[in-house]
This record gives structure tokens, C-alpha cells and sequence, in this order.
């Protein structure tokens, strides 16, 4: 299995303790700065670009075996013997999966709406719809966003997508490959089977949007018995950027005074 040197944004002074950030399918470290900054008062944050994400390495396989291995090394490179973990949904299955696996190498974890199951959603449609975008035609990123209108309705999500659109020598090109992208979704979607592995018994928090639908009780406890399960009102999936103050609240709480 090939491991990724991944690129990362970092963030506050190397004396205070470590906290790791993973972000989701499709994002990035950048999509992370503004928690980062915050969090950076107390913490020294690195938030990386997972495999295939961002400015990291690109790699055929892209599972969450892999990623957490990637984690591992990144934290191998730097000496960091135990460092804390967070992770917001394709991030957070890294971040469980990690502590299932590594525990040694872990302090506290922090799961950001997202459980350790398979989902039953697809995103085919999504990546269709980028892969169908005719970039020899496009001559800025608003005309790119109004092209994908009629697949993707949502405007902010359309915009989060394009920030993987690059423009490289006048000309605009995907820094992700999709190709890959398409292919790896059903992992991302899924989860490996962890029955066989001890249960995780480090301080846990899963913080979830209370809009969304991705966190349940009953999906957590086997694999987390100790955890502790907040909800976010008026926040759904990406309760980081809905409610970033609060979300900042819950976390920085944890962390410090759990």
C-alpha cells in the first residue's frame, strides 16, 4: 500500500498539544482554516489534505484503511506520539477508523456528523455532473457555477465543488481526479467492517447537526461505548460552517475539560 506525504496547513505554537483535522469527500485543508485559526488559540493544529484532496498526492486506491495509514505516517514524520483527532464526515470515518486501529497513537477524538456505517447515498450524480462540465469552454468560475445550476440546485454546494477548479496557464482544469473520485465513492460512502476490532476507549465526542440525519445513538455505541453525542440546533451536515461559533464551543470543551 503506497503512503501519501500529505500536504497540510498549520497552525499555533508547537508546544500545545496536537490536534489533526480531517475534512470530507470533495474538500480540503482550506475549507478548515477558519475552525483552525480558532482552535489554534489552544491547540497546535495541523489540517491536511487527505490522499487525492487538496494539494496531496493522488493515489488509485482510496479507502479508509489507506487514509488512516496516511494519518499515521503523517503523524510518524513529525514525531508526534498521541495526538488528538477531528474529523467532519469522509474525515471523520479516517478519524474512526484510526482510533479503532491505532488507539495508542491517539488522545481524544472528535467526530463530526458522520457514523461508523455504511450509507446508502450515492454521489454518481454529483461527479457526473463536474466530469460533464466543458472546461475547454469555460472562461471563469461563475460561468462554470451557472453551468452546474440545473444538476446541483444548491449554491453553496456548488461553490464548495469549485474550489477544486484550478486555473492553471489560462486554462481551467480539475486538481482533483475524478476519474479516481468515481471510482473510490463507494468506499467513501461505506465503512470496513470493525466487529473484529476492540471497541475504542478513548474520550470520544460525536458532534452532529440536528437538522441532518447521519448520526444515530445506536450506530455509535458499540465501537464507541464511552462516547459522548451532541446535537447542534439549527445546523445539519455542515454544522461547521451553519453554526461555526457553537460548533467551536463544543469543541474547545471537549478538548480542554473533558
Amino acid at each position: 500500500m503506497d503512503v501519501m506525504d500529505l500536504a497540510f496547513e498549520e497552525f499555533g505554537h508547537a508546544e500545545n498539544p496536537p490536534l489533526i483535522i480531517l475534512h470530507g469527500f470533495l474538500a480540503s485543508a482550506r475549507n478548515w482554516r477558519h475552525i483552525a485559526q480558532k482552535l489554534a488559540a489552544h491547540f497546535h493544529v495541523y489540517v491536511v489534505d487527505m490522499r487525492n484532496h487538496g494539494a496531496s498526492p493522488h493515489a488509485p486506491l482510496m479507502d479508509y484503511p489507506s487514509m488512516a495509514i496516511d494519518v499515521l505516517e503523517f503523524l510518524n514524520q513529525r514525531g508526534i506520539k498521541k495526538a488528538s483527532l477531528m474529523g467532519h464526515s469522509m474525515g471523520g470515518k479516517i478519524a474512526m477508523w484510526f482510533a479503532l486501529n491505532y488507539p495508542d497513537c491517539l488522545d481524544k477524538l472528535i467526530v463530526a456528523d458522520i457514523a461508523p456505517v455504511s450509507y446508502s447515498h450515492s454521489f454518481n450524480a454529483t461527479l457526473a455532473a463536474l466530469q460533464a462540465l466543458p472546461l475547454a469552454e469555460i472562461s471563469n468560475r461563475k460561468q462554470a457555477e451557472v453551468l452546474l445550476a440545473s444538476t446541483i440546485p444548491e449554491l453553496s454546494y456548488r461553490q464548495f465543488l469549485l474550489q477544486n477548479l484550478v486555473l492553471i496557464e489560462s486554462h481551467y482544469q480539475w486538481r482533483i481526479n475524478l476519474d479516481i473520485f468515481y471510482r473510490m465513492a463507494p468506499n467513501i460512502a461505506a465503512f470496513p467492517n470493525c466487529g473484529h476490532l476492540p471497541p475504542c476507549q478513548n474520550k470520544t465526542l460525536f458532534v452532529a447537526g440536528k437538522d441532518s440525519n447521519f448520526v444515530k445513538a445506536d450506530a455509535i455505541y458499540p465501537s464507541f461505548p464511552t462516547a459522548q453525542l451532541t446535537f447542534i440546533p439549527d445546523a445539519g451536515h455542515w454544522l461547521h460552517v451553519q453554526e461555526p461559533a457553537v460548533f467551536i464551543e463544543h469543541i474547545e470543551n471537549f478538548l480542554r475539560h473533558a
